[in-house]
Order: structure tokens, then C-alpha cells, then sequence
């Protein structure tokens, strides 16, 4: 086990912000130096957003996981990142991995896997519960699941707490002796006392039916009536237009049974069709479900430059999930418009056109709604000197392409998904400096990605029309960027 100063690790962050480098974002969370990686024990405690999230402070490699901490009020101004909790005891000698978090009693309490291993690399995972101090870290408590259940394997993990009829449960991920993916139920009994209920069956769990060898990252919403398992299935075979990332994150939305122990769904349904979104995390505040992402992919870290930097990845911007008929719908948090920089305000009014270009700055907001009228086609491209990436919208097969092999650092290649559009289309994109979310069709899909441009130049929006678009308005926006207290 590794020693870890949080004393030091905190003054080293503290000098490392504001970031200098070109490539460092500005309005999404990341951290001056480390590799991060999912966001973890999302909660609402005395008025504040709490947003931790895995962190080896150590260097940019997949080991020494601890946690960060940042709280905000605004999900625009943030306290400066802290350390709130590393690998300190034989539980959680080879990680603190990912859990939830949740309010007990005016207490913002956290529910985490402990990760050891022993000399032939065998897991012990264990599930913690642990409270956050005064002082910002986290005081480790009992242990609640001391190991994996018989028939399941040591990948078991991401404790997730829920609550339904009076009493609280949790999800967790897990693997079963046969190599299938599954989500598992257990209830608390009493205070830190949890019985263990079993599988959730799913049409996907079936003994016949192998989704994956892995489902990581659980999460049981409720929308009104309609019950949403969210999970990332790891092991799906790519098809012609989903399941394009080496690992996925989505969901399944229906309706759920505790006495059964059975979900009744639909399709499974990716949340996300970018190149760089994992192991999401949602959480409650006032009617509005709060997801939060991380900007990366598991097993493909050479596809992020950074990391010769000292640094890697990021966590998405916050976005707030409706459903409807069955289908998640995503929208960037309100509270983000406090970036707009109203003074830089750019209007586009336009008619009959087959081209628009608009000059973005460090960081910009991009909104768009098209009438294609004639129009068959649409590139928007992000232009970077001599590097591209572009969104190629193709209306006669309902297919957007995304791609950015016309970028030279970076991960690259193209993804394709369908996106329905019949007379017109909405564009929201937001630029960071390597950090990119668009939003089509008003949140039907989105798409988080980065690209590292070579040279230190700012892009320009092309959007280009293979015939005249009847109108296009809207409105780009310069951003300004988080501000750390």
C-alpha cells in the first residue's frame, strides 16, 4: 500500500489551479494533475452539490483509486478539489472504487467498494459505508457486504442506493460465476444491515442469454410511475450503429418488481453515442434527475495525450434526464447559462443559405434550429487550422456520422447512429478547449468527445448544406469558465 499525503496532494492542487496548459478545459471538472475517472457519491447536503470522483493523485495509470472531492452551489463556482479519502487499511488496500452517496439523518454519508487483492491477484471486493467530516475526508465505517455472494465472481461492485416504499435499498454491479453480466438487490434490515434479496431479472439475465460479462456503475431511477435501470455492459459485440465503444453506458426503462425481484423493459438504449462517456452517476434534487459522466473509456488510455502532460480526463457537464415514452431525453443543466458571456453574443438569422461560419472563442455554447426545407445533408465542423472534426447529418437515411480522423492526436475513427429528423433540426453544442457535448433533436441523443488540436488555434463553426436550408437561427455564445473558491 502506498503512502498518500493529503496535506501535500491539496497544496499541490491548489497551485495547479487556474490550469495553464492549452489543452486544459475550462468549464468541465478535471484535475491539474492525476488520472479521474467515474463521478461517485453524487448528493445534495445543506444547500450544496457534492461531486466526488475516483482519482489516482499518484500518476496517470489505473491504480492508488481514491476519491476527489468538490462541492458548489451553482454548478459554476466550485470549491478547490480536494482528497477526501485513499487506500488506507486491508479492505481498501488496492482501491476505494466507486459507490454512491446519500443523506441519513442530516449526514452526507457514502456507500463504496473496497477493493484488496491477495499475492495471486485474487479480489476480496467489500461494500463500505463511510461520513464525510468537517474536514472534508471521509471517516470509513462498517462494513456492510463483506464479500461476493456465492455464484458471483470478485467483479462486484458500485453500490447504489435507492429508496422505495418507506425503505432503502441498493443496485450493484456484478459477474456471475458463468461470466454473465447481472444487477444485484439488497435491503437494509436496520441501521448499516443489509439483506441480501438476489438477481433482478431481466430479459437480458436470462439463464440462455449472455449481454455482456459485466454490468459496472448500477442505478435505479424512478420517473413518475416508470422505473429506469441504468448500467454499463461491458462485452457487447459493436453493431452497425450502437454498441460502437469499447465498453457501454445505458439503460433499460419499464417498470420493476421488488417482490418478483423482475424488471419488465424495453430495449437496452445507450445514453450517450460519443467516443468518450463512461459509468455514469444520477442523482435527486427536487424533482430533477442530475447526471454527471465521465469524459473517458476504460482500457483505451492512449487515445488521450494528456497523459504526457501529467494529466487525464475529465467529468461531463451536469445534465438533467426526462423520459418519455420510454426514451431518456438529455438536457445541459440550466444553471450552465451563468457561463454565457452575454456581451459576446453572436444572433444568426438567416434564410436560403447553404453556409454559416461563425469564430468561437476558448470556450463556447452553440445553439442552432433548422429548417432543412431543401436541404438533404449538413456538415457541422469544428475547423482547427488544417484539423477537422465534423458532424455529418444525412436526412434521406436518417444518419448522423460523427468524425474525427481529419484530427492528427487523439483517439479517432467514427461513429454512426440514427437520428430521426423530418422537417427539422436542433444543434446544441458546447466547445471546451478539448472538451466537446453536443446535444441533437432537443436531447433525443447526445454525443461527449475529445479532440486535442496540434496547433494552439481557436476553432471556427462551419455548417455547411448540400442544398438551401430554408432558415437557420439561434444564437453562439463565448463561455467563461469555473471559478474554484
Amino acid at each position: 500500500m502506498i503512502e498518500i499525503n493529503k496535506k501535500e496532494i491539496d497544496a499541490k492542487v491548489r497551485e495547479g489551479i487556474p490550469f495553464q496548459h492549452r489543452w486544459h478545459n475550462r468549464f468541465h471538472l478535471e484535475m491539474p494533475f492525476g488520472l479521474i475517472n467515474d463521478p461517485n457519491g453524487l448528493a445534495f447536503h445543506n444547500g450544496e452539490y457534492h461531486i466526488f470522483y475516483q482519482w489516482n493523485p499518484l500518476g496517470c495509470v489505473h491504480k492508488n483509486k481514491s476519491w476527489g472531492h468538490v462541492h458548489t452551489r451553482d454548478f459554476v463556482n466550485y470549491s478547490m478539489p480536494e482528497l477526501a479519502m485513499w487506500p488506507t487499511d486491508e479492505h481498501d488496500k488496492d482501491g476505494c472504487y466507486s459507490g454512491c452517496g446519500f443523506v441519513d439523518n442530516d449526514t452526507l454519508r457514502v456507500f463504496y467498494t473496497c477493493n484488496a487483492k491477495d499475492e495471486n491477484g485474487v479480489r476480496t471486493p467489500a461494500q463500505r459505508l463511510g461520513t464525510l467530516r468537517s474536514d472534508g475526508t471521509i471517516r470509513k465505517e462498517e462494513i456492510a457486504v463483506p464479500t461476493n455472494e456465492k455464484g458471483y465472481t470478485g467483479h462486484f461492485r458500485d453500490p447504489y442506493v435507492f429508496y422505495r416504499r418507506g425503505k432503502r435499498y441498493f443496485v450493484l454491479g456484478a459477474q456471475t460465476e458463468d461470466e454473465r453480466g447481472c444487477v444485484l438487490v439488497y435491503e437494509e434490515e436496520s441501521e448499516g444491515k443489509w439483506r441480501f434479496l438476489g438477481e433482478l431479472k431481466t430479459k437480458m439475465t436470462e439463464v440462455d442469454e449472455k449481454f455482456g460479462y459485466m454490468w459496472e456503475c448500477p442505478g435505479l431511477l424512478k420517473f413518475g410511475t416508470h422505473d429506469v435501470l441504468l448500467c454499463c455492459p461491458q462485452g457487447l459485440e459493436a453493431r452497425e450503429y450502437k454498441y460502437q465503444n469499447l465498453y457501454q453506458s445505458g439503460y433499460f426503462a419499464g417498470h420493476v418488481s421488488l417482490d418478483s425481484m423482475e424488471m419488465y423493459h424495453g430495449r437496452f438504449q445507450e445514453l450517450d453515442k460519443g467516443f468518450d462517456f463512461y459509468a455514469p452517476q444520477v442523482f435527486n434534487h427536487e424533482g430533477r434527475h442530475i447526471l454527471i459522466g465521465w469524459m473517458g473509456m476504460p482500457d483505451r488510455d492512449a487515445d488521450y495525450p494528456t497523459g504526457e502532460q501529467g494529466w487525464m480526463y475529465s467529468l461531463t457537464m451536469p445534465r438533467v434526464l426526462t423520459l418519455r415514452q420510454g426514451h431518456i431525453y438529455s438536457h445541459p443543466a440550466k444553471e450552465l447559462r451563468a457561463l454565457r458571456i452575454q456581451e459576446t453574443a453572436m444572433d444568426i438569422d438567416a434564410s436560403e443559405t447553404k453556409q454559416i461560419t461563425a469564430e468561437l472563442g476558448e470556450g463556447a455554447e452553440v445553439l442552432l434550429d433548422i429548417t432543412l426545407g431543401a436541404a438533404q445533408e449538413l456538415d457541422f465542423e469544428l475547423i482547427y487550422g488544417l484539423e477537422k472534426l465534423v458532424f455529418h447529418y444525412d436526412r434521406r437515411t436518417q444518419l448522423m456520422t460523427i468524425d474525427r480522423d481529419g484530427m492528427k492526436l487523439g483517439g479517432r475513427g467514427k461513429r454512426q447512429f440514427k437520428l430521426y429528423a423530418e422537417e427539422n433540426f436542433s444543434f446544441h453544442l458546447f466547445v471546451d478547449r478539448t472538451a466537446i457535448e453536443a446535444f441533437f433533436q432537443h436531447g433525443d441523443e447526445t454525443a461527449t468527445l475529445f479532440v486535442f488540436p496540434e496547433k494552439n488555434i481557436l476553432p471556427e463553426l462551419r455548417l455547411i448544406s448540400d442544398k438551401p436550408m430554408e432558415s437557420v437561427t439561434g444564437r453562439v455564445w463565448e463561455l467563461d469558465s469555473f471559478r474554484f473558491f
